[in-house]
């Protein structure tokens, strides 16, 4: 299977440019600077994804908002500086949202509204227009598409908002996700590449009930579940069942009676076919633990699962960096952050 060369080792910049704490001029100037690029340079990674939400680049009506524009500018520029590669990842577009928290959100209007779509794709043109010709920037289309009803539809869209980056970025590398908040067995839903600078991407945080325990934003998750890792599929399954069918996961029809790389492997498998068939790298644009979870289970969960990228070739970026529940940097990795970054 093909890579996704320059982006096999990498960091998300959640919670700057997208789902911010804070929207004020300070936040934006100061959550992510040069310092932090040099930082993560230094920890050995090749790239970052960059988050950004459509409605820090672009007003209401569509027109461009160069102050936000230009903070995706800087950050091309300190990441050009030290080598690093960067995936511009647009988290939510205008009339549609992967986030929880929005609850009252139509998940499925976007890829019924002509006029929707019209916008999304400007936006990408735009987009194109201004990082095309930087060659360390790749795209990343649209983060965690929700239903698994709209997959032919989005593959439709998709399609065409590559034609139209094509028309102006001919040589971008282009990543996209499939349905079910870019779950990995939606992978082999996707169409085939439009051409060879097509990646196939996917997030993973199976099992659920581990990576997210105590999770806020997971309906029905109480706020004092302690979940180890690794455990019994069967006592996974028993937890998600009685908290949430979303919880349950893959391991709802795992093919593997033990937690470890196999568990990985057998997740993995459909998605690797897929990718080899159709001649695309694979590449997994979020994974990561919850900063409530036990340490030393976080650390054998990233063996296992970074066993399973590296055998594989398949590059990753882990959620996040900073904050957002999952942060790198934060206190409460702090006895175990250089293991980790030694598995990313």
């Amino acid at each position: 299977m093909r890579k996704f060369d320059g982006f096999q080792h990498g960091v998300n910049l959640g919670g700057w440019l997208s789902q911010c704490d804070a929207t004020t001029e300070e936040h934006f100037d100061t959550f992510i600077t040069d310092a932090d690029i040099k930082w993560i340079n230094g920890m050995g990674l090749d790239h970052v994804r960059l988050p950004v939400d459509y409605n820090w680049i672009e007003d209401e009506a569509g027109n461009p908002i160069e102050a936000g524009l230009k903070h995706i500018d800087d950050c091309v520029d300190w990441c050009e500086a030290v080598g690093l590669n960067l995936l511009l990842d647009l988290h939510k577009a205008f009339g549609y949202t992967f986030d929880p928290l929005e609850k009252d959100a139509d998940r499925e209007i976007f890829f019924r509204d002509a006029a929707l779509q019209a916008r999304f794709i400007a936006l990408w043109r735009r987009l194109a227009a201004r990082y095309g010709a930087r060659p360390g920037v790749a795209f990343d289309l649209l983060n965690e598409v929700v239903s698994p009803a709209v997959a032919d539809a989005w593959n439709d869209i998709a399609g065409r908002t590559i034609a139209a980056i094509r028309e102006i970025a001919p040589d971008t590398w282009i990543v996209v996700g499939g349905v079910d908040y870019n779950d990995v067995r939606s992978v082999p839903l996707l169409a085939p590449p439009h051409d060879g600078r097509i990646v196939y991407n996917f997030h993973c945080y199976e099992p659920m009930v581990f990576t997210h325990q105590k999770a806020y934003w997971v309906e029905g998750m109480p706020s004092d579940l302690n979940v180890a890792y690794p455990d019994s599929l069967e006592r996974y399954l028993a937890l998600s069942e009685q908290l949430s069918f979303d919880l349950a996961g893959a391991i709802a029809g795992h093919k593997v009676r033990a937690l470890g790389p196999q568990f990985f492997e057998a997740l993995f498998a459909p998605a690797l076919e897929a990718a080899e068939r159709n001649d695309a790298p694979l590449y997994c644009g979020e994974y990561g633990v919850i900063d409530r979870a036990p340490t030393a289970d976080t650390l054998r969960w990233l063996k296992d699962i970074s066993a399973v990228f590296n055998r594989h070739g398949i590059g990753r970026a882990l959620w996040n960096y900073k904050r957002k529940d999952f942060g790198l940097i934060d206190a409460h990795y702090d006895a175990i952050r250089d293991s980790m970054i030694g598995m990313m």
